[in-house]
């Protein structure tokens, strides 16, 4: 497994842990009292360092290689999963997978952004940035889910929609805006699920929704910590400051009324226990789609416009103040 700075002196234990292991198979010199205390002592080891992590850290554990990528979740969370391709106007878009899907009865459209699992899927799947052809593609999509009446569930990880000149010679920018748009008034359930980098325009993108929930190492934020930081303290040695100061965390989200569920990782982060996630997963979104079937569809439509209605605040101030 990839080891993050955070983990080396966690990882060197266990190194050693396993050693001694070793040799207690040839010549038997600790107790199995002593190595079960030593293993005592490593996950209180564990709990300490994950339990006082840094923003900065908990963005590692978002962008740790080995964590599970939509294509995971789709295989493990829904039973039956028929892919559609294309958005009828000019090509298919690898990087934005969608498709019908089912979980028990249940039947759902979803939509996913995929980053790939190693160097020949990233860049196939354009290392999780869609070009507009993949907004469209997921619009088309999503209004198939209006027409047959079915709820939508999108998967958001992106590091943002991609900023190349092809995708603004192709409307990058106004696929994103008519996404938003559509969105908002689409007249079936939405539910949005942030499974790692929620950044910028390109997550939100196929982010508009009723609910959004949110891993706990998932961040969601209108540009990436290195991104502001090169803004706003021209150096990208002040990452560690900007990342604090967007608010990016399920928790502080929680807090702004921004999304509505964090979704509780394994310790260490969900690469350490996949099936523990995916579980917790599939049980939530069936949980929290029922009461969104039940609502009308004007009423469904005018809570989701004031849901982001009240996104926000500001202080008026007089001139003279």
């Amino acid at each position: 497994m990839n080891m993050l700075e955070h983990e080396k002196q966690i990882f060197e234990y266990e190194k050693t842990l396993q050693q001694l292991k070793e040799q207690n198979k040839q010549n038997t010199i600790w107790s199995d009292d002593e190595i079960s205390k030593l293993e005592q002592k490593l996950e209180e080891l564990r709990r300490k360092t994950y339990n006082k992590l840094s923003s900065l850290e908990r963005i590692a554990i978002c962008r740790h290689p080995e964590r599970p990528k939509a294509l995971d979740y789709i295989k493990n969370v829904f039973d039956v999963f028929e892919e559609i391709h294309g958005d009828r106007l000019y090509r298919e878009d690898h990087a934005i997978i969608t498709g019908f899907a089912k979980i028990g009865e249940q039947k759902f459209v979803v939509v996913a952004q995929e980053k790939g699992s190693d160097t020949e899927s990233r860049l196939y799947r354009n290392f999780g940035m869609p070009y507009p052809e993949g907004y469209r593609k997921a619009m088309r999509v999503m209004r198939l889910a209006e027409k047959f009446q079915l709820p939508v569930v999108t998967l958001i990880d992106t590091p943002g929609a991609f900023p190349g000149l092809e995708a603004e010679e192709r409307g990058q920018g106004w696929a994103i805006a008519q996404n938003l748009i559509d969105m908002a008034r689409l007249k079936t359930p939405i539910i949005a699920l942030l499974i790692g980098e929620g950044c910028s325009g390109g997550a939100l993108g196929i982010g508009v929704s009723d609910e959004i929930l949110m891993l706990e190492h998932a961040y969601y934020s209108v540009i990436s910590p290195e991104g502001c930081a090169s803004i706003l303290w021209k150096e990208s040695s002040a990452k560690d400051l900007a990342a604090q100061a967007l608010k990016l965390h399920p928790e502080d989200l929680l807090e702004l009324h921004i999304i509505d569920e964090m979704i509780k990782e394994p310790l260490g982060g969900a690469h350490y226990d996949p099936k523990e996630v995916y579980s917790k997963v599939r049980e939530i979104l069936v949980r929290r789609v029922k009461p969104l079937l039940d609502k009308q569809e004007d009423q469904l439509i005018e809570e989701r416009y004031q849901k982001y209605r009240k996104i926000g605040k500001f202080i008026e101030r007089s001139p003279s103040e």
